[in-house]
């Protein structure tokens, strides 16, 4: 078991942190929620009726579908694009470990490999194909989610509910999107541009202390 723990440490500490996280967001969430409940005439919802709310679904995958988005732009772009001096960018010139062409005789490979054909070009491109897969399906439940409440505090307030084409032609969806958008973008800026001046002993995400400014790549 120690040896497990020690193995998966860094997926178990996120994954852990998500959950705290998560039931932090619920917790206040449902607070928030029945507020904008009773000031609008509503009733306080339960534990229960809130997970299945727009308001819990919207939050939850709105902050989902912005993450899998920049992960899945940084994996595809990182393949194309440089950043002289960024642990976060390949070499400016040459090919790399990452750039070989996979081989089925290569001790460990995995069955798509070995397999070949449609099944190697699927798997050399999982990676980014699962990302951008999560973040369409992400971006469809926060459209569903936000026009379920929209509509919900419509109800309240005696205005017509919105149809699926009206919503998506809708300034507060896309305002929920792009101010999501735009701080992952942000935070994937920063790090490509601090880790080329800055340092963190230790971390996988930065160069040697001890590198120049000028050296790409960890």
């Amino acid at each position: 078991m120690k040896k497990f723990i020690y193995q998966n440490s860094l997926s178990i500490v996120f994954l852990l942190l998500f959950i705290g996280a998560f039931i932090g967001q619920i917790f206040f969430g449902i607070e928030e929620y029945n507020k904008d409940l009773l000031e609008n005439g509503g009733h306080a919802v339960t534990m229960k009726e809130y997970l299945t709310t727009g308001h819990f679904i919207e939050s939850t995958f709105e902050n989902w579908e912005s993450e899998f988005l920049q992960m899945a732009l940084f994996v595809w772009l990182t393949i194309f694009l440089r950043q002289k001096g960024s642990s976060e960018s390949k070499g400016l010139d040459g090919k790399e470990e990452v750039d070989r062409e996979p081989s089925a005789e290569r001790k460990g490979a995995p069955w798509p490999v070995k397999k070949g054909g449609l099944w190697l070009k699927l798997y050399q491109n999982s990676l980014t194909l699962s990302l951008f897969v999560l973040f369409f399906a992400s971006f469809a439940l926060h459209f569903y989610g936000s026009l379920k409440d929209e509509n919900q505090m419509n109800v309240l307030k005696g205005s017509p509910e919105l149809s699926f084409t009206e919503y998506l032609c809708d300034s507060r969806l896309w305002f929920e999107s792009f101010q999501n958008w735009q701080s992952e973008f942000l935070s994937v800026f920063a790090i490509i541009i601090l880790s080329v001046f800055l340092r963190q002993k230790g971390s996988s995400q930065s160069k040697p202390v001890d590198a120049p400014d000028s050296e790409t790549g960890e």
